[in-house]
């Protein structure tokens, strides 16, 4: 289907970047194999890491005209598999794209590459008084290009929306070479069709992004956290929408099952949480704003709405120092729960009443085909991560059964009023399950698109769509 790379192809990758840019060795190619997804690995031909969209053009170009694969990747964080190059051929890194060009004060804009990390670009901003509010759990490592590729969200997605809200324009480098900005630098934009939303959670099937202009607010001055305990999971579950009903938004609402929060105590050092035998899960409440008093006033109607469900004592955290632990718990658990156990996340989101169903259903199928899971996620918008741990499966019940198992899950999800997944993307692992989500029309309309973008299939080949 793709050609192999030959030596004259790499003497060319050299003119383009330079010899110091291309990777061959197999130090370098072992590294590039993989991301953060399960323990999969798929060794490219050769590592290219461009510094400019220029560059990034002829690259593309070449690649095109000669049939060769190429796979995207920004910093190598994501779940799904979408930065595995499964057919060989480049991997192009973002690595070296990491400016931010400009900090627009007075339009709360923000101009950046796509290399540069989530939380620098939010420090960065910070100290002019904005605000980038998507936060995945690995920000302080991933890409924003990455971001923009997976249509990120994290804990504060729930009061301000995920990374498609913010994003205004992006400078687009084409599969064919061309290099094209997607829209324009404006809150409102009515003009032909929506490029720009397209390419974000495309996950670099339709074009690399080189620029990236974003939107961003003022930055809230206070913020409020609690760690809320529950004898019940579903309780938990439950009382998510019950403080939705009662008229607050939280800036962030996160769930840890017991085993979550045990599995971490002891992957990282956590201070003074004490932890009763008979809770079950927690959630991780937050409000944030300008109105010190105001949030007070919503965490105290937040403990009123808890007092109907069978919790324990719930911590406020009453420091800087407090908050930033409990959400390094949060944060952690997903590194926790790999460093125990071969595993395998499930990415799932539902309507928020829904979540009580979903919990009690992942765990029923997890009787029927023999895993354990341990669950947790940004419950305050729906989004369930879902750890399936292989413990003493045999390898032919994880290989074989529990395929079964993840589309049940998965078909559960669905008949909810859900999807496959929240903020993942379907990449390379998710997609045999894409026909649940849509149907053949869906899926065709979906690949005529794809085609449209890329004819020749070279950029990140082998993802998304079902085999």
């Amino acid at each position: 289907m793709f050609q192999k790379l030959q030596a004259s192809h790499l003497a060319h990758f050299r003119k383009i970047v330079g010899e110091e840019n291309v990777f061959t060795d197999a130090e370098s190619l072992t590294h590039y194999s993989h991301d953060e997804t399960e323990d999969l690995k798929f060794l490219p031909e050769v590592v290219l890491k461009p510094s400019a969209p220029e560059q990034i053009s002829s690259l593309l170009k070449f690649c095109n005209e000669e049939n060769i694969p190429v796979t995207p990747r920004g910093a190598g964080t994501g779940l799904s598999g979408g930065a595995l190059p499964v057919y060989g051929g480049v991997i192009l890194s973002t690595e070296k794209l990491n400016r931010i060009i400009h900090i627009d004060e007075r339009n709360h804009q923000v101009l950046t590459e796509p290399g540069v990390i989530t939380e620098e670009l939010q420090n960065a901003v910070k100290e002019k008084g904005l605000f980038y509010p998507p936060d995945p759990a690995s920000r302080g490592s991933c890409f924003i290009g990455g971001n923009i590729a997976e249509n990120s969200g994290g804990p504060k997605a729930v009061k301000y929306g995920v990374v498609k809200d913010y994003v205004l324009n992006l400078e687009v480098v084409l599969p064919n070479g061309e290099i094209i900005w997607s829209g324009a630098n404006v809150l409102k934009n009515a003009t032909g069709y929506n490029l720009t939303q397209l390419f974000v959670g495309s996950e670099g099937t339709l074009g690399i992004v080189t620029k990236i202009v974003l939107r961003l607010i003022p930055h809230p001055h206070h913020d409020l956290l609690m760690l809320v305990p529950f004898r019940s999971a579903v309780q938990a579950c439950e009382a998510v929408n019950a403080v939705f009903m009662a008229g607050i938004i939280p800036s962030a609402m996160e769930f840890m099952e017991r085993d979550a929060i045990d599995l971490t105590s002891k992957f990282i050092e956590v201070k003074n949480l004490p932890l009763e035998k008979d809770i079950e899960a927690h959630l991780l409440i937050e409000v944030d704003g300008n109105d010190q008093d105001q949030l007070f006033k919503e965490m105290e109607k937040i403990t009123e709405v808890l007092q109907q469900f069978d919790t324990g004592e719930i911590l406020f955290a009453d420091s800087a120092q407090q908050k930033m632990d409990l959400w390094k718990l949060r944060r952690s658990v997903a590194e926790a729960v790999k460093a125990n156990s071969v595993y395998k996340e499930e990415d799932t989101v539902v309507p928020r009443t829904e979540l009580p169903q979903l919990l009690s259903g992942v765990k029923e199928i997890g009787k029927k085909y023999g895993f354990q899971s341990v669950c947790y996620g940004h419950v305050g918008d729906g989004n369930l991560h879902v750890n399936i741990i292989k413990g003493e499966m045999s390898d032919e019940e994880w290989n074989q059964k529990l395929p079964q198992g993840i589309r049940e899950i998965f078909q559960l999800c669905v008949k909810l009023g859900g999807t496959l997944s929240g903020e993942h993307g379907i990449g390379w692992v998710q997609k045999p399950f894409m026909d649940i989500a849509f149907n053949p029309t869906q899926l065709q309309l979906m690949k005529q698109i794809k085609n449209v973008f890329d004819p020749k299939g070279i950029l990140n080949p082998g993802k998304i769509f079902p085999s």
